[in-house]
């Protein structure tokens, strides 16, 4: 449950509900989000992503940057890379890729678009 104080929230992550996670297409059962700032319409924002076990993130491409700090866990990318917890991720707008867990993962997820540059 969210606290709120003078502009600012405090949400327990351990003790709120996670939304089934369809952010990349379909729903995935495996998977699950916590919204924390992240707006759909815009697809900006932060959230927290919990992976099961064996869960694959479906191959998608970046509108703005995606990055990404492991909390827990290991996930795997697309090139074999593995992350560990600690591990902060940073993809550029128009990459590609897919992610998967063979231990289950706890994200905390960043999407963003850069501002458009002064003069173009």
């Amino acid at each position: 449950m969210a606290q709120a104080m003078n502009g600012r929230r405090i949400i327990d992550t351990r003790n709120t509900a996670f939304l089934p996670y369809d952010l990349d297409g379909p729903l995935q059962p495996e998977m699950a989000y916590l919204p924390i700032s992240f707006d759909r319409t815009s697809g900006q924002g932060c959230y927290i992503m919990r992976m099961r076990p064996g869960a694959v993130t479906i191959a998608h491409d970046h509108n703005g940057m995606e990055e990404y700090l492991v909390l827990e866990g290991e996930l795997i990318e697309s090139d074999g890379t593995v992350l560990r917890a600690g591990d902060f991720v940073s993809y550029e707008a128009g990459t590609h890729h897919n992610s998967r867990t063979t231990t289950g993962c706890l994200l905390a997820v960043f999407e963003w678009r850069r501002p458009p540059a002064e003069g173009r």
